[in-house]
């Protein structure tokens, strides 16, 4: 059974809207080939907007909504949902477009799965409260950057600075940047609430602790990095982290259902998590599920804020707006730009701006470009912002209800940035239509043209590429009807920049913009196939491969404008779309 509240335009809450200036749509909303640079107005504020009014596809947006509520559902042939309850939450250019709402806050009595009686259960709302996990890492990041901004901190400061504890063991060269990057060297995590008596002997174990490698040898996303950051900024300001967080970041912002430790006022909106046996706690609610924050009293660096996608959508605006909402400052602009900087060129895959994941396919998905920002949480939590389009996705469940062995949500987490994504257009080059090559993962599409040509030829064409750098477009040639295929290099251009695909390949982030490609063909007689292919892995994906505008010039031969004839085409798994 399964309990859905849905709403492509949702009625906000009047918190939400209070205040500010409403956002107007852009000339380039909805248009994902149209990137912007810079940040929106910090005046904006959010607003709500049909998908159509802000340029976006509405089925799109509703197959946002139905992709995070089927996982709610379970699939035949298993036995539980992938998660009991979630809320999304999805805007763009300043307005919220899609709040939901499915399943079930509440479901199980153990970690076996059995389920409580039915009239115990608590569905899942728009306002359901959830916890966090990682995604409190961005919060520790913004305070420690607060400090940073008032001269407490110094970020390339070895972090014995501030902790003289901390250079223990060889951490004395470890600086607060690389925590903020995990590039320090720390291990990734301790049983700090199994093997330390007290709070005070679990902080003293992260201090004292050996690091693994070399700091700025290697990136290691570790739990340790951000509980130090913590304390970092807790003795520069001396004050504790849940009040530097409520007076820095969530007052300023209007986040009321953000903070740590929820009120007992707040437990019949509180989303569940884990049944947990060791410790003792049955299942978690109310409390932070991870269990070295909760044995820190629940306030740590690295996870134990409790938020809703509605207050976490103010945070994800804030930081479209350069460091602002609704007339209140938490950053800078120059700070916000820092922080959404990949820091990690040396550690390829890992790219991490300070504290935000930069660029990362594997929850991203279409979203993914070099200044796309976010963070995932093991409960089962993720928010992704893309500055580029203006846009921000908030996925909040209770995958750990009732046990954290029921499996990942990354299929959910790809699949609601993909929709936000797809909603969004890639206007056809010239005319009315491009070829759009085959949506999916696991897949080979092929648009092939028959031509002559005669010595010398050029091939002109309009090309988008946004994919996986693994899934590439080849353009080929046969000259033997098919038996065999020999690729084709060529070069595109956009400005002063250029592609050089000398192996006949493209693939990758590409500026999410329009390329000239022109190929070269020397001494090719008679009757050819031009083809280009596109094959996607079993990984990722982005925004998809489109071509138009085909031209194939050759001596002494008529020239063939692929526009003006698109039946000379054989596709398959390509098509023709206005968007």
């Amino acid at each position: 059974m399964s309990r859905v509240k849905v709403a492509v335009v949702a009625a906000l809450t009047t918190g939400l809207l209070a205040g500010g200036v409403p956002a107007g749509a852009s000339s380039d909303a909805g248009a994902f080939d149209r990137p912007h640079d810079g940040f929106m107005s910090p005046r904006t504020v959010l607003g709500e907007a049909a998908p159509a009014d802000v340029g976006l596809d509405a089925d799109r947006i509703q197959a946002l909504i139905d992709a995070a509520a089927s996982y709610t559902e379970t699939p035949p042939g298993d036995t539980h949902p992938l998660y009991s309850g979630v809320t999304v939450l999805a805007a763009h250019d300043g307005k919220i477009v899609a709040e939901a709402a499915a399943g079930w806050a509440l479901r199980y009595a153990d970690g076996a799965g059995t389920e409580l009686p039915q009239d115990e259960w608590v569905a899942a709302s728009t306002d359901t409260i959830y916890d966090l996990a990682s995604v409190s890492k961005l919060f520790t990041t913004i305070v420690v950057l607060q400090q940073v901004e008032a001269g407490r901190v110094d970020l390339d400061a070895p972090v014995a600075d501030y902790l003289p504890a901390f250079a223990a063991n060889g951490k004395q060269d470890i600086t607060v940047r690389q925590l903020l990057t995990h590039t320090s060297g720390l291990v990734s995590w301790l049983p700090l609430w199994r093997d330390w008596p007290t709070p005070q002997a679990r902080i003293d174990a992260v201090l004292a602790t050996t690091p693994a490698d070399p700091p700025g040898t290697t990136y290691l996303y570790s739990d340790l990095n951000m509980i130090t950051a913590g304390l970092v900024a807790e003795e520069v300001s001396g004050q504790p982290l849940d009040d530097l967080v409520a007076e820095g970041i969530t007052g300023p912002l209007g986040m009321a259902d953000t903070g740590y430790n929820p009120a007992p006022e707040s437990l019949p909106r509180i989303a569940a998590t884990e049944y947990q046996a060791a410790p003792p706690r049955g299942i978690v609610r109310g409390e932070v599920h991870d269990e070295n924050a909760w044995s820190l009293g629940g306030v740590a660096g690295h996870a134990g804020l409790f938020s809703t996608a509605q207050d976490l959508a103010r945070l994800a605006q804030a930081i479209l707006n350069g460091g602002a909402y609704d007339g209140e400052r938490i950053l800078r602009p120059t700070t916000v730009e820092a922080m959404l900087t990949n820091e990690n060129t040396d550690f390829p895959g890992n790219a991490h701006g300070l504290g935000f994941e930069l660029d990362q396919r594997w929850f991203m998905d279409a979203l993914a470009s070099p200044s796309s920002a976010g963070h995932t949480g093991y409960t089962g939590t993720s928010m992704v912002i893309d500055p580029q389009s203006r846009s921000f996705v908030i996925l909040l469940t209770n995958r750990v209800h009732p046990s954290r062995n029921w499996g990942t949500i990354n299929p959910a987490r790809r699949a609601v940035a993909h929709e936000l994504a797809y909603a969004m257009s890639v206007t056809p080059r010239t005319g009315d239509d491009a070829w759009r090559a085959h949506e999916g993962d696991t897949r080979t599409s092929t648009l092939s043209l028959p031509v002559e040509l005669a010595g010398s030829s050029t091939v002109l064409f309009d090309l988008f590429v946004d994919t996986e750098s693994t899934d590439p477009l080849a353009l080929e040639i046969s000259t033997d009807d098919g038996a065999s295929w020999s690729p084709v290099p060529f070069t595109a251009r956009r400005g002063a920049d250029t592609i050089d695909a000398g192996a006949g390949t493209v693939s990758g982030y590409q500026g999410r913009q329009w390329w000239n490609a022109r190929a070269e063909l020397e001494d090719v007689d008679g009757e050819a196939t031009l083809r280009w292919t596109y094959r996607t892995d079993s990984g990722y994906q982005g925004r998809g491969v489109y071509i138009d505008d085909v031209t194939v010039r050759s001596r002494g031969l008529p020239t063939i404008h692929g526009d003006e004839h698109p039946e000379r085409f054989e596709a398959d798994g390509w098509s023709m779309v206005s968007s």
